[in-house]
């Protein structure tokens, strides 16, 4: 396992459950990025517009302005308890973990391949 060693060139994904107010989140993070004179192509996969469904969001930040989609995911914010197992199988080796730290998970639950994990309360 090798961690993540490229500047400017990752893809993040965010897997969110609809309704959270993680659409305004996503886009402000895509807006940060392209601010700071990175290209980045964003795009939401699997839009729920059903209040509670999951939804995931993926942004491409590549400083070559490439914006197709590529295959691993190099960050996973996984904040959807329904969708873990497949959102943390999608990591690529050496890729990264955010989580929320209010809502233990078991051992079990993480892949030894992931490169770190980083837990953070998100609510109160």
């Amino acid at each position: 396992m090798n961690p993540i060693t490229g500047i400017n060139d990752f893809v993040i994904k965010f897997a969110n459950v609809n309704g959270s107010g993680s659409a305004s989140a996503n886009e402000l993070f895509a807006k940060a990025i392209l601010r700071m004179g990175v290209p980045v192509s964003p795009r939401n996969i699997f839009p729920s517009n059903i209040q509670g469904l999951p939804t995931w969001y993926e942004a491409r930040v590549c400083e070559q302005g490439y914006q197709g989609r590529r295959g691993g995911i190099d960050m996973m914010v996984a904040m959807n308890p329904q969708t873990w197992d497949a959102d943390v199988a999608e990591i690529a080796p050496g890729g990264y973990l955010f989580y929320d730290s209010t809502r233990p998970m078991p051992e079990s639950k993480f892949r030894p391949a992931t490169g770190s994990t980083t837990a953070a309360p998100s609510s109160n």
